[in-house]
């Protein structure tokens, strides 16, 4: 038993990491405008304000890897025991939220342009991936009882198990919406952020 905590301690601690490093890399990508442009403080301010996209970008980025962050918290806080099975699990989010960056610089860069579709198509296209990743995730760990603590019911783990199969029918439709409609599909995808946020309180404990 004690080995078993070690070795999931070890699993959340890796991937804070990874989590902090991915929202560190955020903010490296904010534009910053080349001085020699700047003539003054108007033509500063106006710059400023052009790369409206990029911090957009940026603000929903973030809120989306907390929210992750959050949601795999507490799917850690109902698994006790480890297995090679939940390790690649893991990796395998692990490498799509170390992923975010990019698609968020093809927003910061594109959007309001006649390239946005695409750029958004592949931003929603990456969270579809995670969304199969956090599924894969739990039903890895709870697919055996024996890697969840004694007081995790079976109602508990069809509840969460529902909670994150209901979250890709709308991931598609965001992706199929970017095609026709940028804005639209952020829109959904923000709506998405907002539910992983309430509903997460249901099973954290």
């Amino acid at each position: 038993m004690e080995n078993s905590q070690k070795e999931t301690a070890r699993i959340e601690a890796f991937s804070d990491g990874v989590f902090a490093i991915a929202i560190t890399l955020l903010a490296l990508e904010l534009p910053f405008p080349h001085i020699e442009h700047i003539k003054g403080n108007a033509v500063l301010t106006k710059a400023f304000f052009d790369n409206w996209p990029a911090y957009l970008a940026f603000v929903l980025s973030f809120l989306s890897i907390l929210i992750m962050w959050i949601n795999h918290h507490a799917l850690f806080n109902h698994i006790h025991k480890t297995s090679s099975g939940i390790m690649f699990a893991n990796g395998f989010m692990l490498l799509l939220v170390a992923a975010v960056p990019y698609p968020t610089s093809l927003i910061a860069e594109y959007f309001n342009t006649p390239a946005e579709n695409s750029a958004v198509a592949v931003y929603a296209g990456l969270f579809i991936l995670i969304n199969v990743a956090y599924n894969w995730l739990w039903y890895t760990a709870s697919r055996k009882k024996q890697y969840l603590k004694p007081d995790v019911t079976p109602g508990t783990i069809h509840t969460i198990r529902k909670i994150y199969l209901l979250g890709f029918p709308p991931y598609v439709l965001s992706f199929v919406v970017a095609f026709f409609s940028a804005g639209l599909s952020l829109a959904i995808c923000t709506l998405l952020w907002i539910y992983w946020a309430v509903v997460i309180r249901k099973y954290n404990h």
